[in-house]
């Protein structure tokens, strides 16, 4: 049958992830650096990605493809769900709350102690209702950010919750319904977002604030951009 369907033009797509988040059927995915429609199954075809697409490689046309399918989309959007709760069932990721490090390790080349004070830090493993969450003043870092600057610790950890994420490489569909929970189901206090400059990293802005507007919630929030060579930008 012919009927409307997303096209991605791959020259235009940055890899930003944007219309990976806008797309509530899980049908666009980040692959290699490129956004993909995963399976024409799981397209409408009504278009709610186009308006996020800051390079405009994404448009409606009319083609021959297999018919929209709800109910495997309800299917993928669960198993997509079930795979971010239940990450790996390892002991790495049992939750801690602690103390920051008040002496640095011995022999440690740089003597600066570490503000870190939760574990697990990567939003993929952090439970949705981490007791560290309650009252907390929330740093969303993406990964980049950490290696970047010098400062990370002293600056802009210090005092704040640390949860890390990558709006490129990992499922940015996915973890914008997790931080709507995290928002929803616990009192964050704020939430600051550090971010690199480069485009894909973006996206990381669009995750957090959709998640924070989808929590009906009225937390403050602050960025701060980083460029490619650790300088604060904006």
């Amino acid at each position: 049958m012919k009927r409307n369907i997303i096209e991605i033009d791959e020259e235009k797509c940055n890899g930003c992830g944007e219309c990976v988040t806008s797309c509530a059927e899980s049908a666009i995915q980040i692959i290699n650096g490129k956004a993909r429609l995963v399976k024409d199954i799981y397209c409408d075809g009504l278009g709610a990605c186009i308006g996020t697409c800051p390079t405009g490689a994404l448009t409606i046309i009319q083609r021959e493809a297999a018919a929209f399918d709800e109910h495997a989309v309800e299917q993928r959007v669960k198993t997509l769900k079930q795979k971010t709760e239940s990450p790996c069932g390892c002991p790495g990721s049992m939750v801690a709350n602690f103390e920051p490090c008040a002496v640095p390790v011995a022999g440690a080349p740089i003597a600066t102690n570490s503000e870190l004070t939760n574990w697990p830090v990567q939003l993929m493993l952090v439970p949705i209702n981490a007791p560290y969450f309650n009252n907390a003043d929330l740093l969303i870092a993406a990964d980049c950010t950490a290696f970047s600057l010098t400062g990370f610790h002293n600056v802009f950890l210090k005092g704040k919750k640390l949860i890390i994420a990558c709006p490129k490489l990992d499922n940015a569909a996915l973890y914008l319904e997790k931080l709507t929970q995290i928002f929803s189901d616990n009192a964050i206090k704020s939430v600051s977002v550090l971010r690199m400059e480069v485009p894909c990293c973006g996206g990381l802005t669009h995750l957090v604030k959709g998640a924070v507007k989808n929590s009906g919630k009225n937390i403050p929030y602050q960025e701060t951009i980083i460029g490619i060579k650790g300088d604060v930008k904006k």
